[in-house]
């Protein structure tokens, strides 16, 4: 594996559809691996290979009841730990600082990255919203996220 990685963590993600759209886009971005955590279903599933494309069947995946497990276990291995949400704690995507190792944890698609969970990462980051809306639908603002971030891993150089 590279010494590069972008890995996901789905903290109780609802909608089959959006996990098979962020498995797409893991997959289309070259994510290292995809945490499926709490009540976010998991893979086998027709509505979820039907929006990833098959994607589900050749990105690395686990599962875990607790999103907090794999937090703390990616973060002892030396990852940064970052969450997608607004916030007031939040920095704009664009001003993060480079990292080789990153997780980016993405929540449920009603209350977000939990609380606990928020208070346990690095940095929140946000995508800076221009129009009448405040937010995107999750698997969208992964798929910004994770094109942003892997770009910055891409430059850093070795």
């Amino acid at each position: 594996m590279s010494d590069k990685q972008l890995i996901l963590i789905l903290d109780n993600i609802r909608s089959r559809e959006n996990v098979g759209s962020i498995f797409r886009s893991a997959d289309a971005f070259g994510v290292s691996k995809i945490y499926l955590c709490g009540i976010t279903p998991i893979p086998p599933h027709e509505k979820i290979s039907k929006s990833a494309l098959g994607a589900d069947e050749f990105v690395p995946w686990e599962y875990s009841k607790r999103t907090i497990d794999i937090v703390k276990r990616l973060r002892k291995n030396g990852i940064k730990i970052l969450a997608l949400e607004q916030s007031k704690q939040s920095i704009d995507i664009r001003k993060l600082n480079q990292a080789k190792k990153i997780a980016l944890v993405v929540g449920n698609e009603v209350v977000g990255v939990g609380k606990g969970i928020l208070k346990s990462c690095d940095h929140i980051i946000e995508i800076k919203m221009h129009g009448k809306k405040e937010s995107l639908n999750v698997s969208v603002a992964t798929g910004i996220a994770i094109y942003e971030l892997k770009n910055r891993l891409t430059a850093i150089r070795r």
